[in-house]
Protein backbone atom coordinates (compact mmCIF):
# COMPACT_ATOMS: atom_id res chain seq x y z
CA UNK A 1 0.00 0.00 0.00
CA UNK A 2 1.01 3.60 -0.47
CA UNK A 3 0.78 5.22 2.96
CA UNK A 4 0.82 8.96 3.59
CA UNK A 5 1.71 10.43 6.99
CA UNK A 6 1.33 14.18 7.40
CA UNK A 7 2.10 16.69 10.15
CA UNK A 8 5.23 14.93 11.44
CA UNK A 9 6.60 18.22 12.74
CA UNK A 10 9.71 16.74 14.35
CA UNK A 11 10.50 14.40 11.42
CA UNK A 12 10.61 11.62 13.99
CA UNK A 13 8.21 8.97 12.71
CA UNK A 14 10.73 7.40 10.31
CA UNK A 15 13.13 7.02 13.26
CA UNK A 16 10.73 5.12 15.52
CA UNK A 17 11.40 1.41 16.05
CA UNK A 18 7.83 0.62 15.05
CA UNK A 19 8.37 2.21 11.62
CA UNK A 20 9.87 -1.13 10.55
CA UNK A 21 6.32 -2.48 10.54
CA UNK A 22 5.77 -0.57 7.28
CA UNK A 23 8.76 -2.10 5.47
CA UNK A 24 6.51 -3.82 2.93
CA UNK A 25 4.75 -0.59 1.99
CA UNK A 26 5.73 2.67 0.34
CA UNK A 27 5.54 5.55 2.80
CA UNK A 28 5.39 9.27 2.10
CA UNK A 29 5.95 11.59 5.07
CA UNK A 30 5.30 15.32 5.27
CA UNK A 31 6.69 17.45 8.08
CA UNK A 32 4.34 20.39 7.75
CA UNK A 33 0.64 21.11 7.95
CA UNK A 34 -1.53 22.19 5.05
CA UNK A 35 -5.11 23.38 5.27
CA UNK A 36 -7.96 23.54 2.83
CA UNK A 37 -9.48 20.82 0.68
CA UNK A 38 -7.36 21.62 -2.39
CA UNK A 39 -4.05 21.35 -0.52
CA UNK A 40 -5.09 18.22 1.36
CA UNK A 41 -6.40 16.55 -1.80
CA UNK A 42 -3.06 17.20 -3.49
CA UNK A 43 -1.16 15.77 -0.52
CA UNK A 44 -3.25 12.60 -0.23
CA UNK A 45 -4.06 12.01 -3.92
CA UNK A 46 -1.98 8.82 -4.17
CA UNK A 47 -2.78 7.44 -0.74
CA UNK A 48 -4.21 3.98 -0.24
CA UNK A 49 -3.91 4.59 3.49
CA UNK A 50 -3.55 7.68 5.67
CA UNK A 51 -2.07 7.69 9.15
CA UNK A 52 -3.44 10.62 11.14
CA UNK A 53 -1.44 12.16 13.97
CA UNK A 54 -4.08 12.92 16.57
CA UNK A 55 -6.47 15.62 15.26
CA UNK A 56 -4.10 17.67 13.13
CA UNK A 57 -6.00 17.04 9.88
CA UNK A 58 -9.72 17.42 9.21
CA UNK A 59 -11.03 14.67 6.95
CA UNK A 60 -14.28 15.97 5.47
CA UNK A 61 -16.73 14.49 2.98
CA UNK A 62 -15.60 17.05 0.43
CA UNK A 63 -12.00 15.88 0.80
CA UNK A 64 -12.94 12.20 0.64
CA UNK A 65 -14.78 12.84 -2.64
CA UNK A 66 -11.42 13.75 -4.15
CA UNK A 67 -9.51 10.72 -2.83
CA UNK A 68 -10.78 7.78 -4.92
CA UNK A 69 -7.78 5.57 -4.06
CA UNK A 70 -8.20 5.86 -0.30
CA UNK A 71 -9.07 2.60 1.44
CA UNK A 72 -7.90 3.02 5.03
CA UNK A 73 -7.58 5.73 7.68
CA UNK A 74 -5.52 4.69 10.69
CA UNK A 75 -5.71 7.10 13.59
CA UNK A 76 -3.03 7.42 16.25
CA UNK A 77 -4.96 7.37 19.51
CA UNK A 78 -8.73 7.62 19.63
CA UNK A 79 -10.78 8.91 16.76
CA UNK A 80 -12.64 12.19 17.25
CA UNK A 81 -14.85 14.58 15.32
CA UNK A 82 -12.11 15.55 12.85
CA UNK A 83 -13.04 12.57 10.66
CA UNK A 84 -16.41 12.36 8.92
CA UNK A 85 -17.17 8.76 9.86
CA UNK A 86 -20.49 8.66 8.02
CA UNK A 87 -18.85 9.69 4.77
CA UNK A 88 -16.13 7.08 5.28
CA UNK A 89 -18.74 4.40 5.85
CA UNK A 90 -20.66 5.35 2.70
CA UNK A 91 -17.47 5.21 0.63
CA UNK A 92 -16.28 1.92 2.12
CA UNK A 93 -13.22 3.49 3.74
CA UNK A 94 -12.17 1.54 6.81
CA UNK A 95 -11.36 3.73 9.82
CA UNK A 96 -9.28 2.28 12.65
CA UNK A 97 -7.99 3.87 15.82
CA UNK A 98 -5.80 3.02 18.79
CA UNK A 99 -5.17 3.82 22.38
CA UNK A 100 -2.60 5.13 24.81
CA UNK A 101 -2.01 5.28 28.54
CA UNK A 102 -2.30 9.06 28.78
CA UNK A 103 0.69 9.15 31.12
CA UNK A 104 2.73 11.47 28.89
CA UNK A 105 -0.09 14.02 28.87
CA UNK A 106 -0.63 13.69 32.61
CA UNK A 107 3.08 14.30 33.18
CA UNK A 108 3.00 17.43 31.03
CA UNK A 109 0.05 18.71 33.08
CA UNK A 110 2.14 18.34 36.22
CA UNK A 111 5.09 20.01 34.52
CA UNK A 112 2.92 22.96 33.50
CA UNK A 113 1.50 23.27 37.02
CA UNK A 114 4.91 23.25 38.69
CA UNK A 115 6.51 25.54 36.11
CA UNK A 116 3.65 28.04 36.41
CA UNK A 117 3.56 27.99 40.21
CA UNK A 118 7.32 28.58 40.43
CA UNK A 119 7.47 30.94 37.41
CA UNK A 120 10.19 28.65 36.11
CA UNK A 121 10.51 30.04 32.58
CA UNK A 122 10.72 33.63 33.85
CA UNK A 123 13.39 32.69 36.37
CA UNK A 124 15.45 30.82 33.77
CA UNK A 125 15.27 33.80 31.41
CA UNK A 126 16.19 36.23 34.20
CA UNK A 127 19.31 34.24 34.97
CA UNK A 128 20.29 34.05 31.29
CA UNK A 129 19.82 37.82 31.07
CA UNK A 130 22.20 38.49 33.93
CA UNK A 131 19.60 38.84 36.69
CA UNK A 132 18.86 36.86 39.83
CA UNK A 133 15.63 35.86 41.59
CA UNK A 134 12.53 37.81 40.63
CA UNK A 135 9.46 35.93 41.88
CA UNK A 136 8.15 34.38 45.07
CA UNK A 137 6.77 31.07 43.82
CA UNK A 138 4.10 28.80 45.21
CA UNK A 139 4.13 25.08 45.96
CA UNK A 140 1.66 22.45 44.86
CA UNK A 141 1.55 20.78 48.26
CA UNK A 142 -1.56 21.82 50.16
CA UNK A 143 -3.32 23.32 47.13
CA UNK A 144 -6.82 22.34 46.03
CA UNK A 145 -6.24 20.68 42.66
CA UNK A 146 -9.47 20.92 40.71
CA UNK A 147 -9.71 18.20 38.05
CA UNK A 148 -12.52 18.71 35.53
CA UNK A 149 -13.22 15.22 34.20
CA UNK A 150 -12.40 11.84 35.69
CA UNK A 151 -11.43 9.73 32.72
CA UNK A 152 -8.08 8.02 32.24
CA UNK A 153 -5.97 11.19 32.49
CA UNK A 154 -8.20 12.87 35.05
CA UNK A 155 -7.75 9.94 37.39
CA UNK A 156 -3.98 10.04 36.86
CA UNK A 157 -3.97 13.75 37.68
CA UNK A 158 -5.72 13.07 40.99
CA UNK A 159 -3.18 10.37 41.82
CA UNK A 160 -0.22 12.56 40.87
CA UNK A 161 -1.63 15.56 42.70
CA UNK A 162 -2.12 13.51 45.84
CA UNK A 163 1.48 12.29 45.61
CA UNK A 164 2.59 15.95 45.69
CA UNK A 165 0.43 16.64 48.74
CA UNK A 166 -2.31 18.48 46.84
CA UNK A 167 -6.01 17.99 47.62
CA UNK A 168 -7.83 16.76 44.48
CA UNK A 169 -11.35 18.07 43.89
CA UNK A 170 -13.30 16.58 40.98
CA UNK A 171 -16.07 17.94 38.78
CA UNK A 172 -17.70 16.46 35.69
CA UNK A 173 -20.65 14.37 34.60
CA UNK A 174 -22.62 12.47 37.28
CA UNK A 175 -20.96 9.22 36.20
CA UNK A 176 -17.51 10.80 36.58
CA UNK A 177 -18.38 12.14 40.02
CA UNK A 178 -19.52 8.71 41.13
CA UNK A 179 -16.29 7.12 39.90
CA UNK A 180 -14.29 9.78 41.72
CA UNK A 181 -16.20 9.13 44.96
CA UNK A 182 -15.61 5.41 44.64
CA UNK A 183 -11.89 6.11 44.15
CA UNK A 184 -11.88 8.12 47.37
CA UNK A 185 -11.64 11.64 45.97
CA UNK A 186 -13.64 14.68 46.99
CA UNK A 187 -16.16 16.01 44.49
CA UNK A 188 -17.41 19.58 44.29
CA UNK A 189 -20.96 20.37 45.33
CA UNK A 190 -21.53 22.37 42.13
CA UNK A 191 -19.72 23.73 39.10
CA UNK A 192 -19.58 27.17 40.72
CA UNK A 193 -18.08 25.69 43.89
CA UNK A 194 -15.52 23.80 41.82
CA UNK A 195 -14.20 26.93 40.14
CA UNK A 196 -14.33 29.13 43.23
CA UNK A 197 -12.72 26.64 45.63
CA UNK A 198 -9.91 25.32 43.41
CA UNK A 199 -6.43 26.80 43.59
CA UNK A 200 -5.65 25.04 40.32
CA UNK A 201 -8.19 24.01 37.68
CA UNK A 202 -6.98 21.31 35.32
CA UNK A 203 -9.21 20.49 32.33
CA UNK A 204 -9.32 16.79 31.45
CA UNK A 205 -12.26 16.46 29.06
CA UNK A 206 -12.59 15.03 25.56
CA UNK A 207 -13.79 17.53 23.00
CA UNK A 208 -17.23 16.79 21.58
CA UNK A 209 -20.49 18.63 20.96
CA UNK A 210 -21.36 18.37 24.65
CA UNK A 211 -18.07 19.75 25.98
CA UNK A 212 -17.30 22.40 23.35
CA UNK A 213 -17.32 25.76 25.18
CA UNK A 214 -18.26 24.07 28.45
CA UNK A 215 -16.02 26.47 30.41
CA UNK A 216 -17.62 29.90 30.27
CA UNK A 217 -16.29 33.36 30.99
CA UNK A 218 -18.56 33.37 34.06
CA UNK A 219 -16.85 30.20 35.34
CA UNK A 220 -13.41 31.76 35.07
CA UNK A 221 -14.63 34.89 36.85
CA UNK A 222 -15.32 32.73 39.93
CA UNK A 223 -11.68 31.69 40.23
CA UNK A 224 -9.34 33.21 42.80
CA UNK A 225 -6.96 35.93 41.67
CA UNK A 226 -4.16 33.61 42.82
CA UNK A 227 -5.56 30.59 40.95
CA UNK A 228 -4.05 28.77 37.98
CA UNK A 229 -5.94 27.30 35.03
CA UNK A 230 -4.25 24.51 33.05
CA UNK A 231 -5.52 23.33 29.69
CA UNK A 232 -3.55 20.58 27.97
CA UNK A 233 -6.73 18.96 26.62
CA UNK A 234 -8.40 21.04 23.91
CA UNK A 235 -8.62 24.81 23.51
CA UNK A 236 -12.25 24.63 22.39
CA UNK A 237 -13.34 23.42 25.83
CA UNK A 238 -13.20 27.10 26.79
CA UNK A 239 -15.55 29.48 25.00
CA UNK A 240 -13.78 31.62 22.42
CA UNK A 241 -11.90 34.59 23.85
CA UNK A 242 -12.92 33.85 27.44
CA UNK A 243 -9.49 32.89 28.77
CA UNK A 244 -7.74 35.89 27.25
CA UNK A 245 -10.33 38.23 28.76
CA UNK A 246 -10.23 36.48 32.14
CA UNK A 247 -6.45 36.67 32.37
CA UNK A 248 -6.53 40.35 31.48
CA UNK A 249 -8.93 40.92 34.37
CA UNK A 250 -6.87 38.80 36.77
CA UNK A 251 -9.21 35.88 37.47
CA UNK A 252 -7.58 33.43 37.23
CA UNK A 253 -4.26 35.02 37.97
CA UNK A 254 -2.31 32.69 35.70
CA UNK A 255 -2.82 30.06 33.02
CA UNK A 256 -0.76 27.35 31.39
CA UNK A 257 -1.95 26.06 28.02
CA UNK A 258 -0.75 23.47 25.53
CA UNK A 259 -3.56 23.56 22.95
CA UNK A 260 -4.96 26.16 20.57
CA UNK A 261 -8.00 26.54 18.34
CA UNK A 262 -5.91 26.47 15.16
CA UNK A 263 -2.61 24.62 15.02
CA UNK A 264 0.24 24.88 14.43
CA UNK A 265 0.64 28.37 15.86
CA UNK A 266 3.40 30.05 13.87
CA UNK A 267 4.87 33.53 14.05
CA UNK A 268 3.66 33.85 17.66
CA UNK A 269 0.24 34.53 16.18
CA UNK A 270 -1.97 33.92 19.20
CA UNK A 271 -3.06 36.41 21.88
CA UNK A 272 -2.20 34.10 24.79
CA UNK A 273 1.47 34.14 23.76
CA UNK A 274 1.63 37.85 24.49
CA UNK A 275 0.16 37.79 27.99
CA UNK A 276 2.64 37.93 30.87
CA UNK A 277 0.47 35.66 33.02
CA UNK A 278 0.20 32.77 30.58
CA UNK A 279 2.70 29.95 30.04
CA UNK A 280 2.30 28.47 26.55
CA UNK A 281 3.72 25.27 25.07
CA UNK A 282 3.25 23.97 21.48
CA UNK A 283 0.85 21.05 22.03
CA UNK A 284 3.47 18.61 23.30
CA UNK A 285 1.31 16.74 25.78
CA UNK A 286 1.40 13.51 23.77
CA UNK A 287 4.68 14.19 21.96
CA UNK A 288 6.96 11.76 23.77
CA UNK A 289 8.99 8.82 22.44
CA UNK A 290 7.40 5.91 24.32
CA UNK A 291 3.96 7.37 23.65
CA UNK A 292 4.73 7.70 19.93
CA UNK A 293 6.02 4.12 19.77
CA UNK A 294 2.74 2.94 21.28
CA UNK A 295 0.48 5.19 19.20
CA UNK A 296 2.18 4.59 15.85
CA UNK A 297 2.85 0.93 16.57
CA UNK A 298 -0.89 0.31 16.85
CA UNK A 299 -1.64 2.52 13.84
CA UNK A 300 0.82 0.54 11.69
CA UNK A 301 -0.47 -2.78 13.02
CA UNK A 302 -3.96 -1.67 12.02
CA UNK A 303 -2.87 -1.14 8.42
CA UNK A 304 -1.13 -4.50 8.30
CA UNK A 305 -4.20 -6.20 9.70
CA UNK A 306 -6.27 -4.66 6.92
CA UNK A 307 -3.83 -5.89 4.28
CA UNK A 308 -3.98 -9.37 5.85
CA UNK A 309 -7.77 -9.33 5.56
CA UNK A 310 -8.37 -9.22 9.31
CA UNK A 311 -8.87 -5.52 10.12
CA UNK A 312 -8.71 -4.64 13.81
CA UNK A 313 -9.75 -1.70 15.98
CA UNK A 314 -12.34 -0.63 13.42
CA UNK A 315 -14.46 2.42 14.22
CA UNK A 316 -18.12 2.08 13.30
Amino acid sequence: MHIVISDDHQDCVRHLKCFAKLQNHTVEIFNNTVVGVDALAQRYKNADAIVLIRERTFISRELLNRLPKLKVISQTGKIASHVDLQACKEKGIVVMDGRGSGSATAELNVLLILAALRRLVDEVNRLKNGQWQGHLGAQLCGKVLGVYGFGRIGKQMCELGKAFGAKPLVWGRPSSLEKARQAGYDVATSKDAFFSESDIVCLQLRLNDETRGIVKRSDLALMKDSALLVNASRAELIEAGALEAALAEGRPGFAAVDTYESEPVLGANHPLLHLPNCLCTPHIGFVEKDNYEAYFGIAFDNINSYVAGTPQNCVE
